[in-house]
This record gives structure tokens, C-alpha cells and sequence, in this order.
């Protein structure tokens, strides 16, 4: 029996990589380096910026551009808006209906997390929110994951953990979850190589069916 829902936010909500990946090439511009689709998922996908940074700018400030590099995102956010990914809000009312926990486990920083859920019009829906800055450290380590879990009253080995990223692949697994990929920036081969038990496009696989143990149609 399923004891809860995790979810990754980036990637895994909503299609927000194409806004980062737009920051990104922004500031990295001046330095010469051109951020593809290629270069974004060899370098930057899924790891914290701190590290990103420190590796792409070395000698500079890696907090700072941390920093900046967020609020650039949450104004093109603003601008641009965001809709959550296609059977998101259907499979929370599934979850609602089963009596089912969710919540999000993100390396977000809160105000982006914050953010986000507001754009696509859940954050309602989510009482529980873990990020990176709330925990000892981020995805690729499991804490995120596992404060979820432990907040949601979940045992983590028979929660459902929802990923894009091999960094958070890495990490749901390291805290026990069954990690469910989504392919949205990462092909299904990458995804199961990384580390991913089952594949999805979207939430609206009927895959899903089995995995959650409740049938659609479900819900009021």
C-alpha cells in the first residue's frame, strides 16, 4: 500500500526548465558559454547552484550569483506564467479522495518554491513543502525526501518519489522511495540508467493506475 505521494517541483510539476535554462544562458553569456539544451542537461540540470556556479564561475561570488540567478527566474516566471503538467490536478484530486499524503521535496530554494506552486495555482494543495534550505543538504542526499516523509507521517520505503533529475533520482532512492521518472527533459533510457523504477510522460499514464493501488474515477 502506497503511503505517500512525493513530488520533485522543477521539471516534475511544471515545464520550468525552459525558464532556467533561459537565466542561465543570460548570465553565462559574458563568459562565453553558450547554454544549449546540451550543455544545460551535461552541467547544470538538477544540481544545486551552488555548485553549478562554482564550477561555471570560478573566483566568483557562487552565494551571490545564487541569489540573482532565483530572482532573475521569478520575474521571467511572473511574466511568462506556468501551467502545471497535463493529469497533475486530477491525480491530486485521486490522492485527496483516497485519503493519500503529498507533498513536495525540492532543491528549490522556499521563495522559488513558493513561487512556482502559486503560478500553477497549487500550492493549496501541498501542506507539506521541503526544500534544499531547510534541510542539512540537497538532492543528491535523501534529506529532502525523507523530512517529507517524516512531516507527511509517510513511510518513505512505500512512498511514491516523482523525478526529472538524476541528482533526484539519486536522492529518492537513497531515502527508500519507489522513484517514478517523468521525461521531461531526460530520455525514459537515461532515467532508468539513472536510477528511475518506472517512466512516465505525464500524469496522465494509465501506468499510474497500478502504481497507486486506486482506481480513476475515484474522487468526487
Amino acid at each position: 500500500m502506497v503511503s505517500a505521494l512525493l513530488f520533485d517541483l522543477d521539471g516534475t510539476l511544471l515545464h520550468s526548465d525552459p525558464l532556467h535554462r533561459r537565466v542561465f544562458a543570460e548570465i553565462l553569456a559574458p563568459s562565453g558559454r553558450v547554454v544549449d539544451d546540451a550543455f544545460y542537461a551535461a552541467h547544470i540540470h538538477g544540481r544545486h547552484n551552488l555548485e553549478t556556479f562554482a564550477a561555471l564561475l570560478p573566483g566568483e561570488d557562487a552565494a551571490w550569483w545564487d541569489v540573482e540567478k532565483e530572482a532573475r527566474f521569478r520575474r521571467l516566471l511572473a511574466q511568462e506564467g506556468a501551467t502545471p503538467l497535463p493529469g497533475l490536478t486530477t491525480l491530486l484530486d485521486r490522492a485527496a479522495a483516497a485519503g493519500l499524503p503529498v507533498a513536495v521535496a525540492t532543491n528549490a530554494a522556499q521563495e522559488n518554491a513558493e513561487a512556482m506552486l502559486e503560478a500553477i495555482g497549487l500550492r493549496a494543495r501541498f501542506e507539506v513543502v521541503v526544500c534544499a534550505d531547510q534541510v542539512a543538504a540537497p538532492k543528491p542526499a535523501p534529506d529532502v525526501y525523507l523530512t517529507a516523509a517524516r512531516r507527511l507521517g509517510a513511510d518513505p520505503a512505500r512512498a511514491l518519489a516523482f523525478e526529472d533529475s538524476p541528482s533526484g533520482l539519486a536522492a529518492a532512492r537513497a531515502a527508500g522511495c519507489t522513484v517514478v521518472g517523468l521525461a521531461t527533459g531526460l530520455s525514459p533510457e537515461t532515467l532508468r540508467a539513472k536510477g528511475a523504477t518506472h517512466v512516465i510522460t505525464d500524469y496522465t499514464d494509465p501506468g499510474l493506475d497500478v502504481l497507486l493501488g486506486i482506481t480513476r474515477g475515484a474522487h468526487a
